[in-house]
């Protein structure tokens, strides 16, 4: 069946927009996904900073408390001054700041001599005496502030997704180390800085960014697939409305031609049957009185023939312009068949062809029909696939019901019908016999309409033919 592109397109231009939307959708949803998960990302990087410069202000309170208590004003009481260099006061400030530490995540203590700014003691022996590497941290915490950062670097949000140099995050935490209560008139002493290893941490987040990116890029998808199937169906339902407008408007310009076309058919028709009905009964007449001319006896019985084809051509044309109303009543579709069949019978033996009736005669299929329009109508489908078969071939006939209808297969294995003619066979005076009205199929498509039924043809060329026909139960 031809459909016109140009109406239908504007609903495929339609849904070119919507999956461009789609598309569009997915590809934001994706960027949405990335900056949230890197957003939540740097919060929990934020977080875990703010934790473990509250964890090292602790440790660094509690460092001063017992650097100061335990160990400064013993050997000022006891020495007189502080020197580190000595082994004894090393010792013990090594002791007691380990003793401090332990069990805290601290990699590395560091302790400052304000005066000279050197390293003046460390748990990375390697450190001690070395000058300049406070930075501004330090400087910070000598104006008795906390300081804290990455050593590595905090990750900006590209480097933290695309490339992260740093195999290693340590925090970096200065703290002042004040003199304590009764002596808070002394001011700092000196500078703690303390040094966590926060790389498995740092993993932990990774892992998290990349879980929340992988659980929004699923969603994503699910959504994404979601929505391509939802505009998949509505196009497909869309299209099919579109083309079953189509089908419909077809049909009622179809209608409207037709009743013009009947219209003239009807008059010319009638004008014409009467003449020829008086040029037969001439020739008929002559044909009986010619009886000693063979010539002419001849010439008349081709004028009585040709006469009778004539008026059987005029008859179709009054049968399609003005068709009979079913007259219906009970009846029986297998009968019908049989009658076809008895009739059509010689034809089929001439012509090789096989009639397969499956379980026709298993039931009966009762209907209210009009049995003369309805044998008229089967005849003329039946007589059609005999014509397909020159050199033998099969046709079968079943009858199924379903839906409260009967639904009639007509089935032969004949010569078949061309893609380019199949559109065209319900036209009037469309035929591809070189004799023939043309209006046999579209007889037969009225009487079928006329008892509430459908009609459909499907062929290919060199396969064979398939009529089907549906009839109500009820009339």
């Amino acid at each position: 069946m031809y459909y016109d592109q140009k109406k239908i397109r504007p609903y495929r231009n339609r849904f070119r927009l919507v999956k461009f939307f789609a598309y569009t959708s997915f590809i934001i949803l994706i960027i949405s996904s990335f900056i949230l998960s890197t957003f939540i990302s740097q919060r929990a990087t934020k977080i875990l900073m703010s934790a473990y410069e509250d964890h090292a202000l602790l440790i660094a309170k509690n460092l001063n408390h017992q650097v100061f208590h335990y160990f400064n004003i013993p050997i000022r009481y006891r020495y007189g001054s502080i020197s580190l260099r000595e082994k004894e006061q090393f010792e013990l400030m090594d002791r007691i700041v380990r003793t401090t530490i332990h069990s805290f995540n601290v990699e590395t203590v560091n302790v400052y001599d304000v005066k000279k700014g050197i390293i003046a003691y460390s748990t990375d022996k390697d450190l001690i005496g070395l000058t300049g590497r406070g930075g501004v941290g330090y400087k910070t915490a000598l104006e008795g502030k906390l300081s804290s950062g990455l050593l590595s670097g905090e990750p900006s949000i590209f480097q933290s997704w695309l490339i992260d140099f740093a195999k290693e995050k340590k925090l970096r935490t200065f703290i002042p180390f004040e003199a304590e209560f009764p002596f808070t008139y002394i001011g700092i002493l000196g500078v703690f800085e303390l040094i966590q290893d926060l790389t498995k941490e740092y993993e932990s987040i990774s892992k998290f960014r990349y879980l929340v990116f992988g659980v929004s890029l699923g969603i994503t998808i699910l959504i994404f697939l979601a929505l391509l199937l939802v505009v998949r169906k509505a196009e497909i339902t869309l299209k099919k409305r579109a083309e079953e407008q189509k089908h419909l408007e077809d049909q009622l310009n179809q209608a409207e031609r037709l009743a013009a076309l009947g219209e003239m058919v009807a008059g010319v028709s009638h004008e014409i049957k009467n003449p020829l009905g008086i040029i037969r009964s001439t020739a008929e007449l002559l044909t009986e009185k010619l009886e000693s001319d063979p010539v002419q006896k001849k010439l008349s019985g081709i004028i009585f023939d040709e006469s009778c084809r004539l008026n059987d051509i005029v008859t179709d044309f009054l049968d399609f312009a003005r068709p009979q109303l079913p007259l219906l009543q009970d009846g029986n579709l297998k009968d019908i068949f049989h009658r076809i069949f008895t009739f059509l019978q010689p034809e089929l033996n001439k012509r090789a062809i096989t009639l397969n009736t499956d379980d026709l005669d298993s039931r009966d299929f009762t209907i209210k029909l009009d049995p003369g329009l309805l044998y008229r109508a089967f005849f003329n489908i039946l007589i059609n696939a005999v014509q397909s078969m020159k050199n033998g071939g099969d046709i079968t006939v079943t009858i199924k019901e379903e839906n409260k209808k009967y639904h009639i297969h007509i089935r032969d294995t004949g010569e078949g019908i061309s893609k380019k003619n199949i559109n065209k066979i319900f036209n009037p005076f469309f035929t591809t016999k070189d004799k023939g009205s043309g209006l046999g199929l579209p007889i037969v498509k009225k009487i079928i309409e006329g008892h509430n039924g459908t009609i459909d043809i499907k062929s290919e060329v060199g396969k064979g033919t398939s009529v089907f026909i549906t009839l109500p139960l009820k009339s």
